[in-house]
């Protein structure tokens, strides 16, 4: 009875077939494609291409084969794929950009950095290079495994029983199912020191291998960007190292432009659409300083070259394009390999064994095959040294014989040869029965007996096979070693624009109508008190400054407006002008409303945990908020309070604990309470009532004080220009809430109260007024008074003008300044004085 389709069928579940095949095709594709063997480090197809080439006598000392013959070789005999995948193996395994030690030497058009694809195979020719000799030396002599091909007509090596360290001196990538591997290429040197000291001491740590291996070696040269990420690799198997392009800085022949040359670009990077990816930075203005680029690359190297516009810092280029380009790359190094048929993450030292363990295996079976040969010859030099010394027997024998197996048969049974040896006598030129070639005989039988007992001797001692080992890779060493092509330079902390800038105090100034611009300090003079000044900025006459603080290159400006939000700005990023220069308008910076206006700003350096941002609105409503809560401003802007209608923002200062805070308002009243008397608040919170207020009073500014701190005075400036000092002795601490204190007698003659600020003697200020004039005056020459004085003349003003703004310079020196003696408003030219510092302790600005 024939089978029936029903009864023929087997019932199975398609989720185990699903899983079964599946795992099928993930270990073939793990075993037989992806990944490297850890002993010879290389892919299956890797290894059929070099076998091949040894296997038709395509060596280096021969002549050039079309690549196209090996190609069809390969696919015919051993790796029956696609010709173009075996043709690109046989390409990266010839360039000397993509192999540290290539294993193919090619004649033709193979490829380039600039990613440039090979010729055609029919127009290429190979032959292996000579350091491929080392991979396939020795494998007649039944060193390594042989497995039949795909079809089983042919056998082909397991594994190549290479005397060179092929995985870590010349790395490998793939792509497996569900895992990968990315091993960097080394320097030989490097690897077979490593080796050695394995050998030396098993006992070796990866740790101790660090020190020998420093790190990768790529044909590309480059730099290795810090090795933190090394030393996770080379412990554990996985990490990640930066790669960064060496480039230096060249000054223009006929201008003072600079230039950046770039000369060796990070492993597997393509020059050519670098050089495209810096064009499109360059048009989409992400990248400002560079007027042109081009490549100059010829037969003697690699050269890119980025000019740089007139007066840009070359330094700050160079940070952007290792930023934004391929300059610097991260390199995932994952140590994945075929140990025993298993894919294993191993460190450097599992590495180096598995390779050490395969060699021994490799002198092993050698040894064992040299010594069959051996004894092989010896047997037979026995049979011949006999019949020589018994020459004129053997020969009678032989002549008497009736045919060759009768004087065989006859040779075994006179001198017990076995039938090898009787054969070989039988088939021994007579030339040989000559006194010398019978003395050859025995020196050579002595000889291969010599020969025998030192094979077995190895055979018999682990240490002689290491001995060889080590014999061989410092010959190897010797060969085929070189200098380290990568180098190292230290990492370091990520790099802002800020600090390839000299850090300098600037004067930045804002006027009524929203102009802002920064200079240098020193562009205003040191004068005495009550000098008339000299013009800061051009202003219309509806313009006038409204704010005037010092800040450095280096730190950012927090802007918080009437509204109570606040902005993010680099003082670098605020254009730089000259004394009378109206500035820019502060809207093309930072994105304020239409009836939104900067009250307070504040340079900060660093966001800190333990400082506060204090905030005070004109109706005395009090608030404090973490300095952190500021630190990632968004472009449009963050909520840093909540204001009332009909009130706004009046001042913003920085915070430390246990410091004081000082209230004063506009008709001389002031207020000295503990920071902890406002407790944090969110962002979005209201605040608390810091300073009761009288009908139309209100708030005019804020100063924050440390009590421990000695000599620190208040200085009052009102709107007509007068002001003086008074100690802070005699403002008293109070609880915040009351009405306060009086700190200035306000009058006609004076005016209302515009600035307050902590000074100290040694502490100089710069005021001014509404209409852009500005003066520069020590705190010593403002008379110390108690609080209810109306004060001094500070700066002399016009009718109508009114003082608009009032900063401090923190310990700027005059030493040495030379004095000219013109009346009240005498002028001294300080000698090159020092850049004023930071906030201090007491929290000025």
């Amino acid at each position: 009875m024939e089978p029936t389709i029903e009864t023929s069928l087997i019932q199975v579940s398609i989720e185990e077939q699903m899983k079964e095949a599946y795992l099928d095709y993930a270990m073939s594709v793990i075993i037989g494609r992806a990944l490297p063997d850890a002993r010879d480090g290389l892919k299956p197809v890797h290894r059929r291409v070099l076998y091949a080439m040894h296997d038709m006598g395509n060596t280096y000392d021969k002549a050039y084969k079309k690549s196209a013959r090996i190609v069809g070789d390969v696919i015919g005999k051993y790796h029956p794929h696609g010709d173009v995948a075996v043709y690109d193996t046989m390409v990266r395994m010839a360039q000397d950009f993509s192999m540290r030690y290539p294993l193919i030497d090619g004649q033709g058009n193979f490829g380039s950095v600039d990613g440039d694809s090979p010729a055609a195979m029919r127009y290429t020719e190979v032959r292996l290079d000579k350091i491929s000799d080392e991979l396939l030396a020795d494998l007649e002599k039944e060193t390594v495994d042989f497995t039949p091909n795909y079809d089983n007509s042919l056998r082909e090596p397991s594994v190549l029983p290479t005397r060179i360290p092929n995985l870590l001196v010349n790395g490998s990538s793939g792509i497996a199912v569900g895992m990968a591997t990315n091993i960097p290429p080394h320097n030989l040197r490097e690897i077979i020191d490593g080796l050695m000291m394995v050998i030396e001491n098993p006992a070796t740590t990866s740790e101790s291998l660090f020190q020998i291996i420093p790190g990768p070696d790529f044909p590309t040269s480059g730099f290795i960007y810090g090795r933190r990420g090394l030393r996770d690799a080379y412990l554990t198997g996985k990490g990640i190292i930066h790669l960064r392009a060496k480039a230096e800085v060249e000054a223009t022949a006929k201008s003072d432009k600079e230039r950046i040359v770039v000369t060796e670009l990070p492993y597997q990077v393509n020059k050519a659409k670098l050089i495209e990816s810096v064009a499109d930075l360059v048009r989409e203005k992400k990248i400002e300083g560079i007027s042109d680029l081009r490549d100059e690359s010829d037969r003697d190297g690699m050269r890119v070259v980025f000019d740089l516009k007139k007066g840009e810092d070359s330094r700050v280029i160079m940070n952007q394009l290792f930023k934004l380009t391929q300059m610097q790359v991260s390199f995932g190094i994952s140590m994945l390999a075929l140990d025993h048929q298993q894919p294993k993450v191993m460190n450097i030292k599992e590495l180096l064994v598995a390779f050490l363990n395969h060699r021994k295996e490799v002198v092993t079976r050698r040894t064992v095959y040299d010594l069959r040969k051996a004894e092989e010859k010896a047997h037979l030099l026995e049979g011949l040294k006999i019949a020589v010394e018994n020459i004129d027997e053997t020969v009678k024998i032989i002549k008497e014989s009736s045919n060759p197996d009768d004087a065989k048969m006859r040779l075994i049974a006179r001198f017990k040869f076995s039938e090898v040896q009787s054969k070989a006598i039988l088939e021994m030129r007579l030339q040989r029965l000559t006194g010398l070639e019978r003395d050859k005989i025995i020196a050579d039988y002595k000889a291969t007996l010599a020969l025998i007992a030192d094979l077995r001797s190895i055979l018999a001692d682990e240490k002689k096979v290491l001995k060889i080992i080590s014999d061989e890779l410092a010959f190897i060493r010797e060969k085929f070693g070189d200098d380290r092509r990568t180098q190292f330079i230290n990492e370091q902390d990520e790099m802002s624009e800020e600090d390839y800038i000299t850090e300098e105090q600037m004067v930045v100034t804002f006027t009524y109508s929203g102009y802002i611009k920064r200079l240098p300090v020193d562009t205003y003079r040191a004068q005495r008190r009550g000098g008339r000044g000299v013009t800061g900025v051009t202003s219309k006459a509806e313009d006038f400054i409204a704010d005037l603080f010092m800040a450095s290159t280096h730190e950012q400006i927090l802007c918080f407006t009437d509204q109570g939000k606040v902005y993010w700005l680099k003082v670098l990023k605020i254009p730089e002008g000259s004394r009378t220069a109206k500035g820019k308008p502060i809207v093309n910076l930072l994105n304020l409303s239409s009836n939104e206006r900067v009250q307070a700003v504040l340079p900060v350096k660093e966001f800190r945990e333990d400082e506060f941002i204090v905030m005070v609105t004109a109706k005395g409503i009090i608030k404090k908020t973490s300095l952190m809560s500021f630190a990632r401003p968004m472009k449009k802007g963050i909520i840093a309070v909540t204001v009332d209608d009909g009130d706004q923002l009046v001042d913003a200062r920085v915070c430390k604990p246990q410091q004081n805070v000082i209230l004063v308002s506009k008709m001389g009243q002031s207020i000295r309470f503990e920071d902890d008397d406002v407790r944090p608040m969110g962002r979005a919170a209201r605040g608390v009532q810091g300073m009761r207020l009288d009908e139309g009073d209100e708030v005019c500014g804020m100063e924050i004080v440390t009590p421990t701190v000695a000599g620190t005075q208040i200085l009052t400036v009102t709107e007509k220009g007068y002001g003086k000092r008074t100690s802070m002795e005699e403002y008293r601490v109070q609880g915040r809430g009351g009405s306060g204190i009086m700190t200035m007698k306000v009058t006609d003659k004076n005016g209302k109260v515009m600035a307050v600020r902590q000074v100290v003697d040694s502490d100089e200020i710069i005021i001014a007024s509404n209409q852009g004039k500005v003066i520069r005056t020590r705190v010593s020459e403002i008379s110390e008074v108690g609080r209810v004085a109306q004060g001094v003349r500070l700066i002399s003003l016009e009718e109508g003008e009114a003082v608009g703004a009032v900063a401090k310079i923190v310990d700027e020196k005059v030493e040495g300044a030379v004095v000219e003696e013109q009346g009240e408003g005498a002028v001294a030219s300080p000698a090159a004085p020092t850049t004023p510092g930071t906030d201090d302790e007491n929290g000025a600005e």
